[in-house]
């Protein structure tokens, strides 16, 4: 091979491969350089991420060697994702190539000494035993397995309050902590918990996929309820525990590791559940609705924060979603939750969305990520890391240009004879 050309050869393997150029301007191994002055930076360090899309040109190719480091991208990803955007939305499907194409990328790969079998998938894709455990409802239904992580790194990339739903960004000049304290206080004003309007003040909760315990920590502290948290992840049980035997909480609030099928306890004042829906599928979504009406007292509240799609299915066969993040994760319209809610016997009093809050605070999640990169990368391992490195930067432009949204539903378990003690206006949660 005369000359460092490689990134010229990559720049026409794309184009063949997607069937425009690519806006960028590589980097490759060989020291070579094509493409605009001004488009994003990528740099490919090995002729396996060229092998991977040749087997694989599509999404998952892409991500794949993305968590494997052999491509990556200068500057916050953010910015690099946001002028390729027209480019990726092209890729969205493998492309149908043509017999020219196919003899002309064999040629170029022989050039580039890039034919071979197939790389294997990076060791942080879902696979195997694994997957197949997560996508059982019954073994795995709350979608929350141990993290690979560890709690430093999110607490690194999430904050100080661990809290993995949406800040409420109310005012100018919010730390995303001052916005998670926000949302927080949001919640706990919707259900009741915050004052005695509605002259039924909430005061026994349940958080259903608790997490670290943040919300019912809140709460207890704030507004002296007592509560359980439910979880699937026996680490996030034992740390939302021992936060709160510090803060002097653990007479109040009870963390342990069940299945919302599994809890047994009188009806709760309020329940608060973040994002479930998202797991337990389509086709129990009418059994969890039941199950929460039946640990909610008549004029009990319910809170769910959801994130959902717009439009038609999202889903793909391995997309970098399913295979990384979420197997079998299922993203709802917000009709199908409201109309299932209904149907269990309970109200939907109050839609809010949310879109723009998730897509601020994703944005600041991801600045953290990037702010403390070598820090994560330690912490976790550098594929771990650039799977929510891009995992959040994904989902951040996605609900900035609306392809997923966020609702927040404030629902009610009415009495036998329909009263539903709700202040009449939203001015009750809305200062």
């Amino acid at each position: 091979m005369a000359g460092p050309v490689v990134a010229e050869r990559l720049h026409d393997i794309l184009l063949r491969l997607f069937g425009l150029e690519a806006p960028v301007r590589l980097y490759a191994w060989d020291g070579s350089v094509a493409g605009p002055t001004e488009a994003p930076a990528v740099r490919v360090h090995s002729r396996r991420a060229v092998r991977r899309l040749l087997w694989r040109p599509d999404e998952l190719g892409l991500a794949r060697a993305f968590v494997a480091g052999e491509i990556e991208v200068d500057g916050p990803i953010l910015t690099a994702l946001e002028r390729l955007a027209p480019f990726g939305r092209s890729i969205g499907a493998r492309p149908e190539l043509t017999a020219a194409d196919r003899s002309e990328l064999m040629r170029a790969a022989v050039y580039l000494g890039a034919v071979g079998p197939a790389p294997k998938p990076p060791e942080e894709e879902i696979t195997g035993a694994e997957r197949r455990h997560a996508l059982d409802r019954d073994t795995a239904p709350s979608g929350s397995p141990d993290n690979p992580v560890g709690t430093r790194f999110l607490a690194r990339v999430f904050g100080q309050t661990l809290m993995l739903g949406s800040g409420y960004w109310a005012e100018p000049g919010m730390s995303l902590d001052d916005a998670q304290r926000a949302g927080l206080q949001l919640a706990c004003r919707k259900l009741g918990l915050a004052d005695g309007t509605s002259g039924e003040r909430a005061t026994r909760v349940l958080d259903v996929d608790c997490g670290w315990g943040t919300f019912l920590l809140h709460a207890a502290e704030h507004h002296a309820v007592s509560g359980l948290g439910i979880t699937a992840s026996a680490e996030q049980a034992e740390q939302a525990t021992k936060r709160a035997v510090d803060a002097g909480l653990a007479g109040r609030v009870e963390f342990r590791v069940a299945d919302w099928r599994e809890v047994e306890a009188d009806p709760f004042d309020a329940i608060v559940a973040y994002g479930l829906a998202d797991y337990v599928g389509a086709d129990r979504l009418g059994e969890y609705a039941r199950t929460l009406h039946g640990l909610l007292r008549p004029g009990g509240r319910l809170l769910v924060n959801q994130v959902g799609r717009r439009g038609e299915p999202l889903a793909q066969e391995r997309s970098f979603l399913d295979a990384y993040v979420h197997p079998g994760a299922e993203l709802l319209p917000v009709g199908t939750i409201t109309n299932t809610v209904e149907d269990a016997g309970l109200e939907v009093r109050d839609v809010e969305t949310m879109r723009e809050h998730y897509a601020r605070t994703v944005r600041a999640w991801v600045a953290n990520l990037e702010g403390a990169w070598d820090e994560c990368a330690r912490q976790a391992s550098p594929g771990q890391a650039r799977v929510w490195l891009l995992y959040l930067a994904v989902s951040a432009l996605a609900f900035e240009a609306a392809r997923i949204s966020a609702y927040q539903l404030l629902v009610v378990r009415p009495h036998t004879d329909g009263r539903a003690p709700l202040p009449a206006t939203r001015s009750a949660w809305q200062h």
